[in-house]
């Protein structure tokens, strides 16, 4: 083979491997084009109710007329979310909220609830905030006899 052919045929080659190379680059940049939509959904928790637990009392024993006990509390979140407080009302009330009348002659008409002392806000999960309440006993023109000695319940309700 004479040196013109050889150099020829590596020309040749040399410009067959350019054009596959380039004609595949070429086939790279070539595509579809599409739309679509999809759904799904995903699942949030519930709020969970607070507790609340009676702290401490402070004060001498109550009279009809007579000096207040304070009342320690506190309220907790159990959830595993921040919860927010915005406020907690006590009444003298049985541990389900209703009428308390456990003693004949002593009710929970004998007793005063005053100031209610907490912050409202976020509670983190697991945490609590703590809180107290003003006890007082109503001087009423009737005998209070019955209510001496008396363990008065308080229910909490936090909001």
């Amino acid at each position: 083979m004479s040196k013109l052919s050889k150099r020829t045929k590596r020309i040749s080659t040399a410009v067959a491997v350019v054009a596959i190379v380039g004609g595949g680059a070429g086939a790279a940049y070539a595509y579809w084009t599409s739309t679509g939509t999809g759904a799904g959904a995903g699942t949030t928790g519930h709020s969970t109710a607070f507790t609340v637990a009676e702290g401490a009392i402070t004060g001498a024993a109550l009279t009809p007329g007579g000096p207040s006990q304070t009342v320690a509390f506190t309220v907790t979140n159990p959830s595993t979310g921040n919860e927010n407080l915005t406020g907690v009302a006590v009444t003298v009330a049985n541990s389900d909220g209703s009428i308390w009348n456990a003693v004949t002659g002593c009710s929970a008409a004998d007793y005063a609830i005053g100031a209610v002392t907490i912050t409202p806000g976020e509670i983190a999960p697991g945490t609590g905030r703590t809180g107290s309440v003003l006890v007082t006993m109503n001087d009423l023109a009737s005998n209070q006899n019955a209510c001496q000695g008396v363990a008065y319940p308080l229910y909490f309700a936090a909001s």
